[in-house]
């Protein structure tokens, strides 16, 4: 069971709407503006956060003992901490999860980051380059892990194949997967084939696997390969070994990453044990996708904080993630991974937004 949580409008409205996460910890204002000084600061620096800094920070007209009170009770609800080394206080699990359920202010994107995502999704594109320009967008926009899921993945579908005729014996296939996925492939061949063999070859394979799911048509045309017995026969066995290949690559790749090295710019993710488990994960990528899938019922933005991911080698990390669709159904979550001080109300509309133009350009793409 994965959970998480979803951002309510008022936060993209910037409301003071009366929270139950409010009443529970029963945060007067002065209170609640000193988690949130704390919780920006250590974002900032990612240095624990002390009496004195936050009374200059809030600019509170209250004494230094007051602050110490309020900090010592925060801290007791358990959404502050004292890390050993130190007299300050960081932000806990509970501390972030308040601040994004009941003090968090999103504001809409600037039109500038805006307009670089949207470049992004230029309609001449196809959907897999599209989904690879959202990994890449985000990593580069938020300095975070981008990462991409692909939950409904078609089987790959021959939609046209052509040869061309190169030098030394090779052979460009260019073949055409899906609806609009483009692969081009260099194969070399035991022999010269003229431009009409190779026009042959492609149209004995068009016969058979145009149309048709890969897999189906792969079967029946490996057994009557033999039968055939033409000049192109050899060709035509190399030809389905590359498209095997291509076909195969298209239909497992599920889980798409970008930026992974921008973590180790972050402290707290930098011992390298910590970095080899998190690699590990994203090598693996079943427990992402996994994680990513709990998203899949969002209406908006979804944010998993530490532990709520439900993996311990994510326990120092949050991901931000959203869904987008095709046709009015959810083919996939992308989203961000990155240290649980991230940038919250800057991370956020960018998820939202890069959500919302991927799945605009997956729809209406030429």
């Amino acid at each position: 069971m994965f959970r998480g949580h979803k951002i309510v409008a008022k936060l993209w409205l910037g409301n003071n709407i009366s929270d139950p996460m409010t009443e529970k910890y029963e945060l007067d204002e002065r209170a609640q503006l000193l988690l949130r000084q704390l919780i920006n600061s250590y974002t900032r620096d990612a240095q624990p956060v002390g009496s004195k800094n936050l009374a200059e920070m809030s600019g509170l007209d209250v004494s230094s003992a007051t602050i110490r009170n309020i900090m010592a009770r925060l801290e007791d609800m358990g959404l502050v901490d004292s890390p050993h080394t130190s007299a300050g206080r960081v932000p806990t699990e509970a501390g972030y999860r308040f601040f994004i359920d009941s003090l968090l202010e999103v504001d809409n994107l600037a039109q500038s980051a805006q307009r670089v995502i949207s470049q992004s999704f230029s309609s001449n594109k196809t959907s897999s380059d599209l989904i690879h320009s959202a990994t890449d967008i985000l990593s580069r926009v938020t300095h975070l892990a981008g990462i991409v899921s692909l939950t409904h993945t078609a089987p790959a579908e021959i939609r046209h194949i052509e040869f061309m005729k190169l030098s030394d014996r090779r052979v460009l296939v260019i073949l055409v997967i899906n609806q609009d996925d483009v692969h081009n492939k260099v194969i070399h061949v035991d022999r010269d084939y003229s431009e009409l063999q190779l026009q042959q070859a492609a149209q004995t394979l068009s016969r058979y696997l145009i149309g048709r799911s890969f897999e189906n048509a792969r079967k029946m045309l490996l057994e009557e390969l033999s039968e055939l017995r033409t000049d192109v026969n050899s060709i035509m066995a190399t030809v389905l070994e590359a498209m095997d290949e291509v076909c195969s690559l298209n239909e497992h790749e599920d889980l798409i990453m970008s930026g992974e090295t921008n973590l180790l710019e972050y402290a707290e993710l930098s011992d390298i044990n910590k970095l080899r488990k998190l690699f590990n994960v994203f090598n693996e990528k079943t427990d992402l996708l996994k994680l990513l899938d709990g998203c899949t019922s969002a209406e908006g933005v979804e944010i998993f904080i530490g532990s709520e991911s439900g993996y311990s080698v994510l326990s120092d990390c949050s991901v931000v993630g959203a869904p987008y669709h095709v046709k009015g159904e959810i083919v996939g979550v992308l989203g961000v991974i990155g240290p649980t001080r991230i940038a919250y109300e800057q991370v956020i509309p960018v998820v939202d937004v890069t959500a919302k133009l991927l799945t605009s350009a997956l729809n209406t793409r030429k």
